[in-house]
């Protein structure tokens, strides 16, 4: 074989150029979309940036659409439920399918997955034990859990509080927002069981404390599912405004004096409406 050897690092320098021309090239190369795509995308974004309804017209105009292909695609999307149409004005608005696309997004995700980064925040902030709870049937049900930062702490381990609705700070926050009826039906199921001296043993008692919660914003627990321990909880909401569950904050008895309680409090509620942002909802 004839020829000079190259010099060192020669081939990579080579390599090195042609891959950042191919780089290039492919910058350069314009990405291949779908004409009518497009155009559907940029009527349902025209409908979303509007007020109210948009008569076709003005759908044509928003979208430099000609009005022959507007009332074509705006037909489709109608049929395909993306799109509504007002019987009496004929103006078009979006239509519920939207919605529901919404709500199944949001549903391959988990409760779970959008309050544990909250959860890790609001136990880095407080340097308590934090939990994130949820009612499923009738059992309340613990989804997460992170322990105290400091020495002195409230332990992760305990008795089971799938009957403890009625005891918990977690349990009140979500029960208070539930109709009386399911209210009924959970307490049925699981009764008043006694914790500790301090657990509430009455319905009337319970119905009255719940009220209060509503009024607050957070429900405590006061050494009512286990001795010495302090719990201060808040609901969580989804897009609709339903509760899908809670988060609380522990704390020894002994730290929670007035003005603890009083940012523990906020804290909490501050986290719980972060949580609701992630879920969509309006109202938080």
């Amino acid at each position: 074989m004839t020829g000079k050897t190259p010099p060192a690092g020669a081939s990579a320098k080579v390599l090195a150029d042609s891959d950042s021309t191919i780089a290039e090239s492919s910058a350069k190369k314009p990405v291949k979309t779908i004409q009518s795509v497009d155009r559907a995308i940029d009527l349902l974004e025209a409908l979303a940036d509007a007020e109210g309804e948009l008569q076709l017209k003005e759908l044509s105009t928003r979208t430099d659409l000609n009005l022959s292909t507007c009332h074509h695609l705006i037909t489709t999307l109608v049929n395909r439920g993306y799109v509504g149409q007002s019987a009496r004005t004929r103006g078009y608005f979006l239509g519920t399918s939207v919605t529901e696309l919404s709500n199944r997004r949001l549903g391959q995700n988990t409760l779970v997955d959008f309050a544990m980064p909250e959860l890790y925040q609001f136990n880095e902030v407080t340097l308590e034990s934090v939990h994130l709870a949820a009612i499923e049937g009738t059992s309340l049900v613990t989804l997460g859990r992170l322990e105290s930062k400091l020495p002195v702490r409230v332990g992760l381990d305990g008795p089971s509080k799938a009957d403890a609705s009625h005891a918990t700070a977690t349990g009140k926050a979500i029960l208070a927002w539930l109709p009386e009826p399911e209210i009924a039906r959970v307490i049925a199921e699981g009764g008043l069981k006694r914790y500790t001296d301090k657990t509430v043993q009455s319905i009337a008692v319970l119905m009255e404390e719940l009220r209060h919660v509503r009024r607050n914003g957070y429900a405590t627990d006061n050494e009512e599912f286990q001795p010495g321990v302090f719990c201060i909880g808040a609901a969580i909401r989804n897009q609709s405004g339903a509760v899908v569950g809670s988060i609380s904050v522990s704390t020894p008895h002994i730290r929670a004096d007035k003005e603890r309680v009083e940012q523990l409090s906020q804290l909490v509620m501050e986290s719980s409406t972060a949580i609701s942002n992630q879920l969509g909802n309006p109202l938080m």
